[in-house]
């Protein structure tokens, strides 16, 4: 598999160092990308992809194979494809927010614990780039329960908040936190995606204990999305609320 790097970094003109100069890592670390079995961080991938000007697909073929529970795929054939994400949760944070730390903490907890842990990361992480990394992103509409702010070790919630205020900083993104002091209310039936197709129709998705559903009836979900929308903070005082969350971390 990493023998397209190396072949990549030799057309390029490219040395472990000097590829190491561009992404800002130790040469050590960029000498290994090119061994057998090695793979670059996520966070490094695309900015080695760029530098060599290839495709992370070329590059790391392995990677993008379609990894994800066999009833999980359909749902994520209509994310990759939808023009507009609304979604509340009501106990985590939405996977398409996560940061690595945040995922494998939340994966290894549940069902996946003794599974392939990684390779569900890789694909939780692979989702987002999906999503948000199109030439045009779709609208992508969260509501997260003030709870999900408030579960987690500090230290991985103090990464993932500063990542949730960069993400609520991009324009097709809107993240806004339902508080606490909102009482009781529909949401807490369970969490939910509503996508919106191309080609003008609207899907839901609900998740569960065993694995998560598609559903067309989507006026019951339209009703309660209302509900907590009307509930949750705006756009500015949710930045300010996680600011401070995060300051407490």
């Amino acid at each position: 598999m990493n023998r397209a790097v190396a072949e990549a970094m030799s057309a390029s003109g490219l040395t472990a160092d000097s590829l190491a100069a561009e992404i800002g890592v130790d040469p050590k670390t960029a000498a290994k990308w090119a061994n057998p079995g090695r793979i670059s961080q996520t966070r490094h991938r695309s900015k080695v992809a760029a530098v060599l000007g290839r495709d992370e697909m070329d590059l790391w073929p392995d990677l993008f194979k379609r990894r994800e529970p066999a009833w999980l795929r359909p749902w994520t054939d209509i994310e990759r494809e939808a023009v507009g994400l609304r979604w509340y949760e009501s106990t985590v944070l939405p996977g398409l927010l996560q940061t690595e730390a945040y995922a494998r903490a939340v994966l290894s907890s549940g069902l996946w614990a003794d599974d392939d842990l990684a390779a569900h990361v890789e694909t939780r992480l692979r989702r987002q780039a999906v999503v948000f990394d199109r030439p045009r992103p779709p609208l992508t509409v969260f509501v997260i329960d003030e709870a999900a702010l408030r579960r987690g070790r500090p230290d991985i919630m103090a990464e993932q908040l500063d990542h949730l205020m960069v993400l609520a900083e991009r324009p097709a993104v809107m993240i806004h936190v339902l508080p606490l002091t909102a009482g009781f209310h529909p949401g807490q039936a369970g969490p939910f995606v509503i996508a919106s197709t191309p080609d003008g129709g609207d899907v839901g998705y609900l998740d569960d204990q065993a694995a998560g559903r598609l559903s067309n009836d989507v006026a019951p979900l339209w009703a309660v999305w209302d509900s907590v929308r009307s509930l949750a903070l705006p756009r500015d005082l949710t930045i300010d609320l996680m600011r401070a969350r995060a300051w407490m971390t």
